[in-house]
């Protein structure tokens, strides 16, 4: 009888472990899963670390097609691809206007790489000048507000 005692007892805290152990790591999955999705929800999906600048490309607006508007320069955020890249300009809350891309023509307006202009990114210092092409978006003597939309499209995220 003493015999059968002894393994009752020696079972029981074996058991205990085991059932501890369980509840640990469901409890543990329960708390990751929770933590997963507020952290999920708080970024909303669009979170882009990036932060660019602008201010006026210092140049008097004239009837031309050819007037500098406004120099973008990145300050935060890794290389850009401009193959991934798409930048639209609204001229005094006028309806938005994709600019070419550095190197490409044929748009109303395009950008002038300034920087580092031998790669094909937009890194960190690196920035454009959007001028006029072809179109007067900007009348001479006028003040003109420029708001300026910055997409990566291969990710489907506005990054300013």
């Amino acid at each position: 009888m003493q015999n059968e005692n002894m393994n009752d007892e020696a079972v029981s805290p074996v058991i205990a472990t085991i059932l501890m152990v369980a509840i640990t790591v469901v409890l543990a999955g329960v708390l990751y899963v929770w933590a997963s999705s507020l952290a999920e929800g708080n970024t909303d999906g669009n979170l882009a670390l990036y932060q660019f600048g602008a201010e006026d490309a210092n140049g008097d607006t004239t009837a031309g097609t050819e007037d500098n508007m406004v120099r973008v320069t990145m300050s935060q955020g890794g290389d850009l691809n401009w193959a991934s890249i798409s930048v639209k300009i609204s001229v005094n809350n006028g309806a938005p206007v994709t600019c070419d891309n550095p190197g490409a023509t044929g748009g109303a307006c395009g950008l002038v790489e300034f920087g580092a202009t031998s790669d094909q990114v937009w890194s960190v210092g690196d920035g454009v000048t959007v001028v006029e092409s072809g179109q007067d978006l900007c009348t001479a003597g006028e003040t003109c507000e420029v708001k300026v939309t910055i997409t990566d499209t291969r990710e489907g995220k506005t990054l300013e």
